[in-house]
Order: C-alpha cells, then sequence, then structure tokens
C-alpha cells in the first residue's frame, strides 16, 4: 500500500515504510498503544490499568487492559517481526493474571494511574456505563499480540489456540515516514478481527503524577473559582492533598495514617470537571462509618448541585457560586470534626 500527503503544490509526497525499531525502542511501542488503544483496536475502547505489570514469575507483561464487560486483555508488544516464543510468553502471563480478583486488578490500577478512586468507579465513567450494568471482574482474557510483522508461524498457531477456545489476537501495524519527517502508524488485525469486534499486584510503571500548578492550568474559569477556594481551604485547615495521574485526594491526616475525604478532577479527566465523594475511604477506615456516611451524604444532597455517581456523590462543576462552594467546604469542616470524634479502626 503506498501513501501520499499533498504540499502546498498539490504534489504529491510519499510516505515510506520504515522499520519502526530504526529508530525506536519498544517503550516508544508501549506508550503509542498506550494512549491510543482504541485506535490499534478498530475503535473498541481497552482501559489500560497497568504496565510492565510484575507477574508471580518476576516476568513483565508489557500492558494490562480492561474491556468495557470487565474481561482482561493481556498485550505482547514486539516493534518488529515475533518471535517463536511469543505466544507461550502471553500464555506464561495469562495464567497468572487468570488468578487475579477484582481487589487485586483495584491494586494494579490505582498503582500505576496513581489515582486512590477504585476500578470501578473509573471503569463506569470511562466506558459511560449505567450504574444498573452488571460487570464480571476478569471473567475471560483476551490474549494480544501487537507487531510490526506478525510471523506466519505465530499465525497459524493463534488460529489453532482459537479454535481450541482461546481468545488470541494478533494486530500487524505499519510505520511510514514522508521527507518532512511527519510519521503515520496503520493498524489491522490478522487473526480474531471479527470476534474482537464483536465482543464487548504491582505495576512496575506508573503515570506521572500531576501538580496543584498544572491541574490548575487545566481548569475552565469556573473550575478555577472552585477549586482554588478549596486548595486556600485546604492550607487553613492543615488538610492533605495526595497527587494522581489526573488529579488528586483530599485527606485528613492522622499521626498514624490518613483517610480520604473527596477526589478533585479536570476537565480532561473521565470524570470531567468535578469533585467526587469517597465514602469507600471513609468505610475502610472510619469507626462508625455508617453514621458519618449517612450525616455527609445528607448535608451534600441539601446543596443540591450533588448528584448520585454509584454509591457517591459527585458535583459536576460548570458555574461559579459563592453558595455552593461556601456549602461545601462548610460541610467538609463538619465532615473532618465528626471523624475525628470517631476516630480510626484500629
Amino acid at each position: 500500500m503506498k501513501l501520499f500527503t499533498i504540499d502546498n503544490e498539490g504534489k504529491f509526497v510519499q510516505f515510506k515504510e520504515r522499520e519502526f525499531k530504526e529508530n525506536n525502542k519498544e517503550i516508544d511501542l508501549e506508550i503509542l498503544l498506550e494512549n491510543n488503544p482504541e485506535y490499534f483496536f478498530e475503535n473498541n475502547k481497552i482501559l489500560i490499568i497497568g504496565r510492565q505489570v510484575t507477574t508471580n514469575l518476576n516476568t513483565f507483561i508489557d500492558l494490562l487492559g480492561i474491556d468495557e464487560l470487565g474481561n482482561t486483555a493481556v498485550i505482547e508488544l514486539k516493534r518488529d517481526k515475533t518471535p517463536r516464543e511469543t505466544l507461550a510468553q502471553l500464555i506464561e502471563y495469562a495464567s497468572f493474571i487468570d488468578n487475579l480478583d477484582y481487589e487485586q486488578l483495584n491494586d494494579i490500577f490505582q498503582n500505576y494511574s496513581g489515582e486512590e478512586v477504585g476500578l470501578e468507579e473509573y471503569h463506569q465513567q470511562y466506558y459511560e456505563n449505567g450504574a444498573s450494568q452488571n460487570i464480571s471482574w476478569n471473567k475471560n482474557s483476551k490474549l494480544v499480540i501487537v507487531a510490526q510483522d506478525i510471523s506466519k508461524e505465530i499465525k497459524q498457531t493463534s488460529l489453532y489456540l482459537r479454535k481450541k477456545g482461546i481468545d488470541v489476537y494478533c494486530v500487524e501495524f505499519k510505520y511510514f515516514v514522508n521527507n518532512s519527517n511527519i510519521k503515520m502508524i496503520s493498524s489491522d488485525f490478522v487473526v480474531g478481527d471479527e470476534e474482537f469486534i464483536r465482543q464487548k499486584v504491582k505495576s512496575e510503571t506508573q503515570l506521572p503524577k500531576t501538580t496543584q500548578d498544572k491541574f490548575i492550568k487545566t481548569l475552565n474559569e469556573n473550575g478555577k473559582f472552585v477549586f482554588n477556594r478549596l486548595f486556600d481551604f485546604v492550607n487553613k485547615e492543615n488538610l492533605l492533598l495526595r497527587w494522581g495521574s489526573k488529579g488528586f485526594s483530599l485527606n485528613l491526616p492522622f499521626e498514624n495514617g490518613f483517610v480520604g475525604l473527596c477526589f478533585g478532577y479536570p476537565p480532561t479527566s473521565v470524570f470531567k470537571q468535578s469533585i467526587y465523594t469517597g465514602f469507600e475511604e471513609i468505610t475502610k477506615k472510619v469507626n462508625n462509618p455508617e453514621k458519618v456516611i449517612f450525616e455527609f451524604r445528607t448535608e451534600l444532597k441539601k446543596q443540591k448541585n450533588f448528584e448520585k455517581a454509584r454509591t457517591n456523590l459527585k458535583w459536576i462543576i460548570t458555574k461559579k457560586s459563592e453558595t455552593e462552594i461556601n456549602n461545601f467546604l462548610e460541610t467538609i469542616k463538619k465532615l473532618v470534626e465528626r471523624i475525628k470524634s470517631e476516630g480510626l479502626k484500629k
């Protein structure tokens, strides 16, 4: 296949196919796929929850993903031709992933993303699922090979495994560069395309954490108004902000730990520009959590700007309102006093 761009004079400038490995490392392919999974998988979204995930055999999974139904996707990347042992590697990784429950997947996701929000909540927002949709976590696994050249041996063996009921997919990509050093990638399923389209521990690599300054720059004027007031409140009340890759958690520090009170997100997050409650944190760490959460929830519902978000509440920030931010900060202040009086679980 020949690809061209058109210059200012209306002339064709050819893109020439290149070996990806010539000027790129395997980590470059990891980052490309990590940031653009839907383009490699025929517009099917895959939520990446881990990169370089360590197995019990001290080997490393290039990328670990979750599809819309909660099934895992174990992804092995090769920047050139696939060696014979690629499938053996992938099956070994799958044997490890197959034994993971939701809590372990959640640990991998939180370690990788740097976010303290749970995988279930993030997954719902990412796929825009309704609260009523039932997710079966890790019921099945997809085994995915992405390479510039899928060898005929790998294709043949993958097709055999598919006939035996193992979900194996092979994605082949092509890498092009023109004289202006503009780069282009195309991708095609060579094994398992129709099936893929029809179906709906610790990560060694973390996404970089954001900072308060970077976070504020991503906000619109409504967000800056609300979050700057919140950050001033945090400093005044000696509370703790813990930053993730996109947003933050607001925490009440104790001598022997901390309790998450709520989470803040920018417009670029799947949660949109918002504040979410942290009822799970209170349940895990605070004495008499039912009473504490009931009071917290009741106060927020009175404020009208909070709405239901599965088991939590969320405030999508779309306007500047002194009343709304003042009421929210007053509610957080009451929550802090109540948690201090109840104390932490031992």
